[in-house]
């Protein structure tokens, strides 16, 4: 039986693999960019909760901030709180008609908005994890709101932040699977295709497993990489400052004199 399995293994491999290739290049398309477009939403909305005006703020400045935050609780509420199978097969067929777009285009466009969903709390959390001091230096020179969001407080936020948004991509190349109800040939699909011609549903699932792990730990792996980059210290002292022997020779010099 094992090495059955192995043979209908390596003559899938053999005979379809080109498909799977497609389907494979679908799916890092559409995990990659929706979670790209979804960083940005997530920045737009998660930004525009964080921010907190003062008292200086006009009376219209503030009623349009809270009707803001309302409608970001509610976008954020409505896409966490549904399963993205039903928003692939709700926002395809009731924009279909208005868009005209081909299904990869909306694979797409589901998970970058239920991904800025996510994002934009992941967003939020590392902004309230910026030490307020800085928002009050950065206030006491002058800047405004949004200067101090967009060049002090969102860049460490995005780097706090960095694991949980890597983890979202890691999610959205599992998740994308979920697409093949509205057709698109990621790598679900063709391997749901290959099965119904094979009939050999154990060794073609297999396969996919195998190939949804090597792509997640492949990416795992990049973002380990990227994330020590940027926790690498960026300020580097000069030895004589903490080397005991030039400190030493410097009080005495200090002493002469």
């Amino acid at each position: 039986m094992q090495e059955s399995f192995f043979r209908q293994v390596l003559d899938i491999l053999q005979k379809y693999w080109p498909s799977m290739a497609i389907g494979i290049q679908n799916t890092l398309i559409i995990s990659l960019t929706g979670t790209i477009i979804g960083l940005v939403i997530g920045l737009f909305v998660g930004g525009l909760r964080a921010i907190r005006l003062d008292y200086t703020a006009s009376k219209s400045a503030l009623i349009g901030k809270k009707i803001l935050d309302f409608a970001g609780k509610v976008y954020i509420d409505v896409f966490r709180g549904t399963p993205m199978m039903v928003q692939a097969v709700f926002l395809y067929y009731a924009l279909l008609n208005i868009v005209h777009w081909d299904k990869l285009g909306a694979g797409i466009f589901v998970i970058s908005v239920n991904t800025g969903a996510y994002m934009a709390e992941i967003i939020r959390s590392g902004i309230q994890a910026v030490d307020p001091g800085q928002t009050e230096a950065a206030r006491s020179l002058g800047m405004s709101n949004i200067q101090t969001m967009m060049n002090v407080v969102l860049p460490q936020a995005v780097r706090n932040a960095f694991p949980a948004i890597g983890n979202e991509f890691i999610v959205n190349i599992k998740d994308s699977s979920v697409l093949m109800i509205i057709s698109i040939a990621d790598l679900m699909f063709q391997s749901k295709s290959i099965a119904g011609s094979t009939f050999q549903f154990t060794a073609t699932y297999g396969i996919t497993a195998a190939i949804y792990f090597i792509l997640t730990s492949t990416a795992s792996l990049i973002l380990n990489l990227i994330e020590k980059r940027l926790n690498r210290p960026r300020t580097s002292f000069p030895q004589s400052d903490t080397d005991p022997s030039s400190m030493s020779l410097a009080t005495e010099k200090a002493g002469k004199s």
